[in-house]
């Protein structure tokens, strides 16, 4: 297959698809219907967007901004911006205006393209206080311009610009003149710790994930159809969408994430991207309903559970034929309990689902596979252009995030420290040539600050961040996210911050989910008025303490939580506890619950 860059790649597959759906997307209408974008108008689209920012002065290397919900108009400005030879800059559409504008100082962004109303009252407040930031360009109609903004355009209005001989030559030229050495997107991390960094991916990077993932992932094609979930300012998202694209597959844009409940059974996709926490939610809800099953339904369940467990993973997976009458067991149960499972969630018709950015429990990892959802784990960072692993198709072993992608190279340094090597690892730090020397060994290595091992079919077990490796008191080493990835399993317990550092014990702060716990407290006759009375019964002390035991029974004795406290609300983003992806921001939790926490710990 030809691997195109970027900046043609829309226009090659608009050849070889034509009239073929390429995006689908809500109408901002009351009845939210669905349309559709050929790969024909797409292309078009793109190339009318690469003409107005030409005529608007945008130059090769030019940092463009993109601060929005995913749209299809985030794809269109991407897509023309490489056209240019431009830099695209994205930034998550829940982002402060301190944040946005940390943004545009450090990678001199001149444009910025909103979405809505939010993104353009931020992004219009940063330009008023700054002399980088020139002019807003905003998707959606709907918003209303600030009277005192002059420079502000729709982005309709905008496409209408380019429409001239000049504009026109000047794209053909920059289109002839493509090189995989551009720089393709400057993507900012999280900032769980410390200032955030530019991370530089060049178009070669992007090229090298679609030849790779073409040798790992053989069962999908452009029959397919993904659902594009996560922001597409993460990387996991922005380069599985640049990949199905690649592929010429359909892609179904999600505009918020709050509604994917909503939109994953209209569209009812073949492929997804997501993060463990939708996973978990899954989880969670299948087993409440199982929790409530009585006698010979209850019986049913496991009993279908078990059979996907043997049939999928001790037989397909190993490449070993299972015995007659567990195929028709299980094939009666894919037809009945397991469609009906996936029918309710949205995925009945799921080919697999790529899912990483933090780590899965092993239980509901082997939980999904077993009622036939075929998950794809897998492990990567913004600065490896995401996948360094992923499961394969079949001969994955749960317990690892899967096989090194094939031409990445893997090895294992000190501390046990994950490094990779390859075309996929990042340029650099935008503006930080010391902390770009600090990342990469002298043999130009790219250091994770991951640990984990090799196994001997080259797939990876990770054992800690190393970065958030808690040591207590006691000169004892604790791992949170391993901790707070098994209590998430319970469908009690909604989100866990596990704390340790420098303390005498392991204790944690929970946020219960109060949906199944104000279900149980009404069917166990416990009186209560608030979230806050709720979590104050000794009662319902007692019954999460009686999960949090159940679930580290194979902890070592300083692992274990002795201590916690019950939260009234979750953690949020708006809160600034989580990052955009989900990431518990730990000092963030440290300082806010201060109180709380210095009281768990009180003699």
């Amino acid at each position: 297959m030809t691997y195109y860059h970027l900046g043609e790649l829309i226009h090659r597959r608009a050849e070889e698809y034509g009239n073929k759906t390429a995006l689908k997307y809500q109408k901002p209408t009351s009845d939210k219907k669905w349309k559709d974008i050929s790969w024909k108008l797409f292309s078009e689209k793109i190339l009318k967007l690469a003409h107005a920012m030409a005529e608007a002065g945008v130059e090769p290397g030019d940092r463009i901004g993109i601060y929005s919900e995913n749209m299809a108009e985030y794809l269109i400005t991407d897509f023309a911006a490489y056209a240019n030879k431009g830099v695209m800059v994205p930034m998550y559409a829940t982002a402060s205006p301190s944040q946005v504008e940390y943004i545009v100082n450090d990678a001199q962004t001149k444009v910025i393209f909103v979405g809505e109303q939010l993104q353009y009252n931020h992004a219009f407040k940063v330009q008023s206080e700054n002399d980088v930031l020139k002019r807003l360009i905003i998707f959606d109609h709907k918003v209303v311009i600030n009277r005192d903004d002059k420079t502000s355009m729709y982005f309709d209005d905008f496409l209408a610009t380019g429409q001239n001989a000049h504009a026109h030559a000047l794209v053909n030229v920059r289109m002839r003149q493509l090189k995989d050495t551009d720089l393709a997107t400057i993507i900012y991390t999280s900032g769980t710790t410390g200032v955030p960094k530019g991370v530089k991916l060049l178009h070669s990077s992007y090229g090298h994930v679609f030849k790779i993932h073409d040798l790992r992932l053989t069962e999908c094609s452009s029959k397919d159809t993904s659902m594009c979930f996560l922001p597409l300012t993460h990387i996991f998202e922005k380069a599985w969408t640049y990949y199905c694209l690649h592929k010429g597959m359909t892609i179904a844009i999600n505009k918020d994430p709050r509604h994917i409940q909503e939109t994953i059974k209209q569209i009812r996709p073949t492929l997804m991207s997501s993060v463990p926490r939708f996973w978990e939610k899954v989880y969670s809800g299948v087993n409440e309903q199982i929790d409530s099953s009585k006698g010979f339904m209850k019986k049913i369940f496991k009993h279908a559970i078990e059979t996907g467990r043997r049939h999928n993973l001790d037989y397909r997976n190993e490449n070993r034929k299972p015995p007659f009458w567990l195929s028709v067991k299980f094939q009666f149960y894919k037809a009945t309990v397991f469609y009906l499972l996936k029918y309710i969630v949205g995925i009945n018709r799921g080919n697999f689902f790529p899912c990483a950015g933090a780590p899965l429990s092993d239980n509901i990892n082997e939980f999904l596979q077993s009622v036939d959802i075929h998950i794809l784990y897998g492990y990567g960072l913004t600065e490896t252009t995401a996948t360094v692993t992923c499961f394969t198709h079949r001969g994955f072993t749960i317990g690892t995030v899967g096989k090194v992608m094939p031409e990445v190279d893997v090895k294992i340094g000190e501390n046990n420290e994950i490094l990779v090597k390859g075309i996929s690892v990042m340029d650099g730090y935008y503006n930080m040539p010391e902390e770009t020397a600090a990342v990469f060994t002298s043999d130009g290595y790219f250091k994770t600050g991951d640990a984990g091992y090799l196994t001997d079919k080259n797939e990876i077990v990770l054992t800690e961040r190393i970065k958030d490796l808690y040591k207590t008191s006691n000169g004892k080493y604790i791992a949170p996210q391993m901790i707070e990835a098994r209590l998430s399993e319970d469908n009690y317990i909604d989100m866990v911050a596990v704390i340790g550092d420098e303390r005498k014990f392991v204790g944690a702060l929970v946020v219960p989910n109060y949906e199944a716990l104000e279900e149980y407290a009404r069917e166990h006759s416990i009186d209560f008025t608030s979230r806050e009375d709720l979590i104050n019964h000794p009662d319902i002390e007692a019954f999460i303490y009686a999960r949090i035991e159940l679930k580290q029974v194979d902890f070592t004795s300083f692992e274990k939580i002795k201590k916690f406290v019950l939260l009234p609300k979750p953690f949020s983003i708006e809160e600034e506890e989580l990052t955009n992806t989900l990431k518990l921001r730990r000092k963030v939790i440290l300082e806010k619950y201060e109180e709380e926490i210095e009281g768990m710990y009180a003699e």
